[in-house]
């Protein structure tokens, strides 16, 4: 048995959620964005919270941590090395290679990017629990800053996770199957992207305005990150709860003395 929240369900009135935010509205704002196919696919805190407390291995949550804390692309995620991030208060930080802008220009130019043309982006890490946590991992596992290359016998950098996509891919199942077994589900599918997609949704829950989300995502054009707020344009119609009906009566009445003035 355990004692997560259940998704679907409001928080108990005793429950701390890490952004101030009506969660069975929210709950229900996503169900409704769920019927646009082009909006995007998300979870809430709480449902994250919930999967990651189903991935028990400390190397592969804080690789999905991280995914949600920073809104990386996967393969942006997979190719960080402990030099990337600064974790010394008071405000740590990683910086993240926006690969997907430097695959694009190296595309246009047909050939390999100059060297030192790859573009970086800094993301606070402002929860202090993941930091610690991604402290502990370090140090636990003895995560190097450096590994020798088997194949050309150099030093390299060391990546924190030497791993695939695919591989991720396969925890993730691991965790939604294992939370299924106890009882708890989600309603979109969960992929490493999903966690992009939480990440910005989160974030413009708490008030980041949308330019700065634009920088701390990588995107190259505002349109990108306003995909998202497409999803809040759905809360605010529904929440002024317009109408438009009048009695017929009272419509004749009123069409009929403006006639008769």
């Amino acid at each position: 048995m355990n004692n997560l929240v259940p998704v679907g369900s409001p928080p108990s009135p005793g429950t701390l959620l890490p952004v101030a935010i009506d969660y069975p509205a929210a709950l229900a704002l996503r169900q409704m964005a769920l019927v646009q196919d082009e909006l995007p696919k998300y979870l809430l805190a709480p449902e994250v919270s919930a999967l990651l407390h189903y991935v028990p291995d400390l190397h592969r949550k804080m690789l999905l941590a991280t995914l949600w804390n920073t809104g990386a692309r996967i393969n942006e995620a997979l190719a960080l090395t402990r030099g990337d991030f600064s974790l010394a208060p008071p405000y740590p930080f990683v910086q993240l290679a926006t690969l997907k802008q430097r695959a694009e220009k190296a595309a246009r130019t047909a050939g390999r990017a100059p060297a030192g043309s790859q573009a970086h982006r800094l993301v606070p890490l402002s929860d202090h629990h993941y930091v610690s946590q991604l402290q502990m991992m370090v140090a636990t596992l003895k995560i190097p800053l450096e590994r020798r290359n088997k194949r050309t016998g150099r030093m390299e950098k060391a990546r924190i996770w030497e791993i695939t996509d695919r591989t991720v891919r396969t925890w993730l199942s691991e965790a939604v199957e294992a939370a299924a077994a106890d009882g708890v589900t989600f309603s979109v599918p969960v992929t490493p992207h999903t966690f992009r997609h939480s990440y910005a949704m989160h974030m413009l829950y708490a008030g980041i305005p949308l330019k700065v989300l634009q920088s701390l995502m990588g995107h190259k054009s505002i349109s990108s990150t306003e995909v998202y707020t497409k999803v809040f344009a759905l809360d605010v119609a529904a929440r002024h709860r317009v109408q438009f009906q009048m009695p017929g009566d009272e419509a004749v009445a009123l069409l009929k003395g403006r006639c008769c003035d």
